[in-house]
């Protein structure tokens, strides 16, 4: 019996197989037969009986969450906060005959200011709740709760006071007209205070000698007690309001803060004191 042997590169035995020996041959006319010496056994190269494929592995991606916020920056790229935006607003260049008061019996203290593309005002901040009743504003938590705004929702609704950040101006009058100075429905404000800044839009209108109120929402994002009957902020609240800048929707809180941020970053920067 003639063995064949099947091995690997390392020597291992795969398979075995038998073959008779020796091989008889028969040759047509040859009255006998032929008996044929066994062949020499060949010598098999050694056949790897298996081929491991290199895995090929990429390069682990780095995570990509998108790109940051749009912030407010100056011209040096530098991120614009509450100081940069007060330095801006320090002096006074009054555009108003004259001056507001933030409470009914409150004397005549507020100026109405311009500086670069923007007017502002520093005063006190009370809440505004009127709007759309919710659970935090209506006629049972603000003894003073007026169901309608002056400027409404993208639905035609009045705003919602509880969850839109925005500031109340003081009716056109002799002292001040918001509209000619370039203010109007949804126009966008940096609110400051405690190092902290706000971006609202404008959503009411006021008395026409008062000034100095926002949203329960404006309070509530600014650490200032919401509460509409004993919330808000005797002072240092400054109101700064950019001209021709309009959000629409109104309703739209995000790009309310997106345009803040980059009407912040242009005012910061520009070199005109006044307006």
């Amino acid at each position: 019996m003639r063995t064949f042997a099947l091995v690997t590169a390392s020597g291992a035995a795969l398979l075995t197989a038998g073959t008779p020996a020796p091989v008889t041959l028969a040759v047509a006319g040859d009255p006998d037969p032929v008996v044929a010496a066994p062949a020499p056994r060949p010598v098999l190269p050694a056949v790897p009986l298996a081929l491991v494929a290199r895995v090929h592995q990429a390069p682990a991606r780095a995570h990509r969450s998108g790109p940051p916020p749009a912030r407010a920056r100056d011209g040096k790229g530098t991120e614009v906060g509450a100081a940069d935006l007060l330095a801006k607003v320090s002096a006074c260049e009054q555009v108003s005959k004259g001056r507001y008061r933030t409470d009914e019996a409150a004397p005549p203290t507020v100026p109405v200011c311009g500086a670069g593309g923007a007017v502002f005002w520093k005063a006190d901040l009370d809440i505004d709740c009127d709007g759309r009743a919710t659970a935090a504003c209506n006629a049972a938590t603000d003894p003073s709760f007026h169901g309608d705004t002056a400027f409404h929702a993208s639905d035609g609704r009045p705003l919602n006071a509880a969850e839109l950040p925005y500031v109340v101006v003081p009716a056109p009058s002799g002292t001040w007209d918001y509209a000619k100075s370039g203010i109007r429905g949804g126009g966008v404000v940096a609110v400051v205070h405690g190092g902290k800044v706000e971006y609202a839009v404008v959503g009411d209108v006021g008395p026409e000698r008062i000034i100095g109120e926002a949203s329960y929402a404006t309070a509530k994002s600014l650490g200032i007690d919401p509460d509409p009957s004993s919330g808000g902020a005797p002072s240092g609240v400054t109101y700064i309001l950019f001209k021709d800048s309009r959000v629409s929707p109104i309703e739209d809180h995000e790009a309310a803060v997106r345009t803040g941020r980059a009407l912040a970053g242009e005012f910061v920067r520009d070199s005109r004191s006044t307006s």
